[in-house]
């Protein structure tokens, strides 16, 4: 299993509009294609930043996942204009990680 930390940057003003985005469309977009989604989170402290954690079984999943959501006609024609219309895609930040053995989040 591994999972993707991704780190957002909202362009300035957007991120309640972005947080609205993600939960009413784009999670259950790509929830719908088998991406599973463990979480989202905004700083407390910096009114741009906005974080989310999805979860893949492995490798050969994650990338047959992401030609199903980015490949896909509705991402490409209908999501990715108001993707970038409130982040900054320049600066997406993702990291990949693997819970250790003792990690309630699986």
């Amino acid at each position: 299993m591994l999972i993707e930390f991704r780190e957002y940057t909202c362009h300035p003003g957007k991120r309640e509009a972005w947080v609205n985005l993600m939960q009413d469309v784009i999670v259950p977009f790509q929830s719908s294609l088998g991406v599973v989604v463990l979480g989202m989170w905004v700083s407390e402290t910096d009114p741009n930043m906005f974080y989310w954690m999805r979860r893949f079984e492995n490798e050969a999943a994650r990338v047959q996942i992401y030609k199903a959501v980015y490949e896909s006609e509705r991402w490409k024609n209908e999501l990715l204009p108001l993707v970038q219309a409130h982040i900054d895609r320049s600066v997406i930040k993702s990291t990949r990680i693997i819970p250790t053995s003792r990690s309630v989040m699986q």
